[in-house]
């Protein structure tokens, strides 16, 4: 079977929302080109040998026709649909798909993503990949809404971090996008971010090292300062860092900070936090709320394929 040429139509774009640590225009659109997707889901089949599947090939006759839903087992965000048409396509290029839901769509139980009407042992074949893909960006959309849902009405925004998915990173965060979340910066080089273990490199001087960024870096690039305490945080805001980050800091002491602050700088608050506790950290008044867990701990969310 051959690998599908078309080019992949990607999701609607997403309104983003804004922030310093990144840059605006990246998201803007959906991170693969349609010749990524064909080669992402080409590794992925491969890898599945979905080209050589003995058990479809032995059970179901080549010429065998079906109809089938992508549906979802629970209520959830969408994210990857792209992912799962190229898969279903290249193992059945004539393949009629309806797409019934777009990446950032609200799901509810039974509700239907695709509707597919093609050769059995194509979808059959494609089936694992295209949910593998599907399962795992919409479980970190998911769970990206749940963060967003429970802080709203506060001014605070949930951030991702860098805690993704080895060769996942640009995926991962788009499904933050989708679940309405905001990208922290993609990589090392795209802003500074000043943690503790290099305030120790440099004799714990903060107005030094951010004096360092501003000298090394071009103009605009933003500088961040991780600070375990309020005496960290004057330092940071009086050598004119433009993200304070509170680190692992008490509500109480992160509602000292923002007072001190006053809105001289943004404070991103990380360490710790949950879905238990999000709110609470969210009425200190921060402006940023970084969760690994929206990458690392995402579980997967139900989706399967259907046949009628």
């Amino acid at each position: 079977m051959s690998p599908h040429e078309d080019p992949v139509t990607p999701p609607r774009r997403l309104t983003p929302l804004e922030t310093p640590s990144v840059n605006p225009k990246s998201l803007l659109r959906f991170p693969l080109s349609a010749a990524q997707v064909t080669e992402w889901v080409r590794a992925a089949l491969n890898e599945d040998g979905a080209f050589d599947d003995v058990t479809t090939i032995a059970t179901v006759l080549s010429d065998r026709r079906a109809r089938a839903r992508l549906v979802a087992r629970q209520q959830g965000v969408l994210a990857g649909i792209a992912f799962a048409i190229e898969a279903f396509r290249q193992l059945d290029p004539k393949v009629s798909i309806r797409v019934d839901a777009e990446d950032g769509t609200h799901l509810s139980r039974g509700d239907t993503v695709l509707f597919m009407s093609g050769h059995a042992r194509g979808m059959l074949s494609a089936e694992r990949v295209a949910l593998n893909f599907l399962q795992r960006l919409s479980g970190v959309a998911t769970l990206t809404a749940r963060y967003v849902d429970t802080v709203r009405g506060t001014r605070a925004r949930i951030l991702d971090t860098r805690k993704t998915t080895p060769g996942w990173r640009t995926l991962e965060k788009y499904a933050v996008r989708a679940g309405g979340g905001v990208n922290h910066r993609l990589d090392l080089s795209s802003s500074v971010l000043i943690k503790d273990n290099h305030l120790v490199a440099c004799e714990g001087d903060i107005g030094l090292a951010v004096r360092r960024a501003r000298e090394l870096l071009r103009t605009g690039a933003t500088v961040e300062v991780e600070c375990d305490n309020v005496t960290q945080v004057q330092s940071a805001l009086e050598a004119g860092a433009d993200i304070i980050l509170l680190d692992n800091m008490s509500n109480e002491m992160m509602s000292e900070c923002v007072a001190l602050v006053n809105g001289r700088a943004i404070l991103e608050a990380s360490g710790g936090v949950n879905l238990d506790s999000v709110r609470a950290i969210a009425a200190t008044g921060v402006d940023h709320i970084s969760v690994g867990a929206l990458t690392h701990s995402a579980p997967a969310m139900n989706l399967a394929l259907d046949f009628e």
